[in-house]
Formats: structure tokens, C-alpha cells, sequence
């Protein structure tokens, strides 16, 4: 008989780890011997099999706790230090890029989560991890969808977890509540780290709690969320439709602060294509107001943009280049409304963003 006594609760984090992503516990002491663990302590396989069944015995009462991670930190049959506590919840929360790029866009329903054995095959990330990652996806999604404020602050106060893995999760969220088609097939080449950036950009610039409206910042956060876009600034976007009226002043000062910048085929393709690009950006612009159009932003994204541009074979280099004089170059001609010249700022800085973003070479 193997006896525990002890009044604070003892988490050996790599055993955790290996429990988190889904190792039976034969699994983990196999690969713990591998590592070596045998020899540094003097032990044998049995003695090692025994300490790991009861951290794994102990990690099993631990989950429940670990859905509402508020609780664990009120929790008083678990005893232990406030860095462990964050380590146990942290490490459970976390999410492998490949696994959350399969379930991205998708409705988080029960379908899904049967099917997520073709996630697992695909990604090489055990079932069980598959499972944890999808349930805490759908957890945090269902927690935070309909609170005001930011998100990311939301996801903090209520799991506890690092800025950095709560920006993850607001991404995943985003996504889902505006419905973004993330997976068709011209956007299959497109990573989480792709979709991570735009997602933040759109709430950093895009959202209604990102330009407050008339009363204070502190009475906007209470009714307004960057997980919603501003829908006022997506109808005002329909008046920049004024630069296809402005189209040959436009090229014109976008050429002639791009000679030299450029390759001459690339400069030649400017000039050749000028109105072809513009009006892309600019109908899309117009588009966007509608919430299918929004829906498919992505898609468009490519379409219109990236692979027109693929086929002139520009290089990320061009397009950065291209955007840093195209975008000014609308402001100017918009000067005379400045209301609409800052619309069209503030559309150009997130699809210029997710532009560069997504156009791989």
C-alpha cells in the first residue's frame, strides 16, 4: 500500500505537462524514464509508476476546479502556493497554434467536437488534448461573448490566464462572433498567427469601444465591446467611394512618389494596374457595411488583393512599399472632408495590416 500524507498539494510540472497533453499515465512514466529520471534518483520502474498514478489521481480531482479557475484560488482542499496555482491553470489553457487553426470560424458545436479526431490525425496533437483545447475554447467563448468592455481584460479577470494566452483566446472569440469564414479552401494556407493579427487589428481600430462616441471612455467600455465592429464606421465607409471619382489624381500621386522606390516591372505594373487595385481596396471598403460582405472578409482579402497582386509577382517588400504612399495619398485627396478622409485612414491601417500579414512569398 502507497500512503500520502501531507496538508499542502505538491504539482511536479512536468508530469503535469505531460498529463495536460494527454499521456496515460503509463504514457508519462515511459517517457519520464527516457528522460533519464530513473538514474538521477536511484528509482525503479515501480516506484516511478506509483508516484505518477497518484499526481494523475490528483490532477483528475483538480480539473473541475480548473473549468472556473476563480475557484481554484478560493479552493481550500488543494493547498498550495499562488505560482503554482497559475502554472496549473496557464499550462491547462494552453493552445497549440495548429489545433485552434483547425477549429478557428468553425461553430463550436458537439459535431465538432466528434469530428475531432480528424483534428488530432491532422495536427499530430493528441485526442485528448484536441478535446481539452476545444472545450476551454468553447468555455471562455461562452463566458465572455456578451460582456462590455475588452475582451482580453474579460478573459484575464475571469480565467486568470497571461496576457499573452488571453490575446489568443479574444482572436479565437472574435472570429466566432463575427462569424468569419476562416476555412475556405484559398484560405487554407493561411496560419492562426495570420488570423491572430488581423483579429487584432480589427478590435484594436475597427471595434466600437476603439472610438468613442460623445460621453466618456469609462461609460463606453460599459456598453460597447471590441469583439462587436463598429457598424456606424462600416456605413460611413460607403463615402470613400468618392476616390474612384479621384482615380487619376490618385495613381498620379501614388507614381510619382513610388518612381525609383520600385523595380521597374513592378513600377510598370503600378501604372498598368493602378485602377484595377485601387478599386479592390475601395470596393471592398464600400462592401463591408453588409454583414455578408463582413462575413467573408477574408476571402475578399485574397481574392481582390493578394492574388492579383501574386500574379504580378510582387514581393511583400512592394506591397509594403506601395501601401505606405497609397494610403497617405487618399487622405489628401479627401482633405477637403475630413470626416471621411479619417474613415478612410482608419480602413486603410487594418487592411494595409492584414495585407501584409497574409501575403506570403
Amino acid at each position: 500500500m502507497d500512503v500520502f500524507v501531507g496538508n499542502s498539494t505538491f504539482v511536479d510540472s512536468e508530469i503535469y505537462q505531460l498529463w495536460v497533453d494527454g499521456n496515460s499515465a503509463r504514457e508519462a512514466a515511459d517517457a519520464l524514464q527516457q528522460r533519464g529520471i530513473l538514474q538521477q534518483f536511484g528509482a525503479n520502474m515501480d516506484l516511478l509508476m506509483s508516484d505518477v498514478l497518484d499526481h494523475y489521481r490528483t490532477f483528475h480531482m483538480l480539473e473541475r476546479l480548473l473549468h472556473t479557475p476563480l475557484k481554484l484560488t478560493e479552493e481550500w482542499t488543494f493547498q498550495m502556493e499562488s505560482e503554482t496555482q497559475k502554472m496549473l491553470i496557464e499550462k491547462y489553457y494552453q493552445l497549440d497554434d495548429s489545433v485552434v487553426r483547425e477549429i478557428l470560424g468553425k461553430k463550436l458545436s458537439s459535431r465538432l467536437r466528434k469530428d475531432l479526431d480528424e483534428v488530432s490525425e491532422k495536427t499530430s496533437v493528441s485526442l485528448i488534448s484536441c478535446r481539452r483545447q476545444y472545450d476551454n475554447v468553447r468555455r471562455v467563448h461562452k463566458a465572455v461573448e456578451d460582456m462590455h468592455g475588452h475582451i482580453i481584460d474579460n478573459i484575464q479577470n475571469n480565467f486568470l490566464l497571461s496576457a499573452e494566452l488571453s490575446k489568443k483566446y479574444a482572436a479565437v472569440v472574435f472570429v466566432a462572433c463575427n462569424r468569419f469564414e476562416t476555412n475556405k479552401r484559398k484560405l487554407q494556407y493561411l496560419t492562426f498567427s495570420d488570423f491572430y493579427h488581423c483579429a487584432h487589428s480589427m478590435m484594436e481600430l475597427w471595434s466600437t469601444i476603439s472610438h468613442p462616441h460623445g460621453h466618456s471612455q469609462m461609460e463606453d467600455m460599459e456598453i460597447e465591446t471590441d469583439l462587436d465592429v463598429d457598424r456606424g464606421f462600416l456605413a460611413d465607409l460607403r463615402d470613400v467611394r468618392i476616390l474612384l471619382d479621384k482615380e487619376k489624381e490618385h495613381k498620379h500621386l501614388v507614381c510619382s512618389q513610388l518612381k525609383g522606390r520600385l523595380t521597374e516591372k513592378i513600377y510598370a505594373d503600378v501604372e498598368s494596374s493602378f485602377k484595377s487595385h485601387s478599386r479592390a481596396l475601395v470596393a471592398m471598403a464600400g462592401s463591408l457595411n453588409r454583414s455578408r460582405e463582413l462575413r467573408s472578409f477574408f476571402v475578399d482579402l485574397v481574392e481582390r488583393c493578394v492574388e492579383p497582386l501574386k500574379q504580378a509577382r510582387w514581393t511583400s517588400r512592394d506591397l509594403r512599399i506601395f501601401l505606405d504612399f497609397y494610403t497617405p495619398a487618399g487622405v489628401q485627396l479627401l482633405k477637403s472632408d475630413s470626416a471621411t478622409a479619417a474613415v478612410w485612414e482608419r480602413y486603410m491601417k487594418v487592411i494595409g495590416s492584414c495585407l501584409v500579414k497574409i501575403y506570403h512569398n
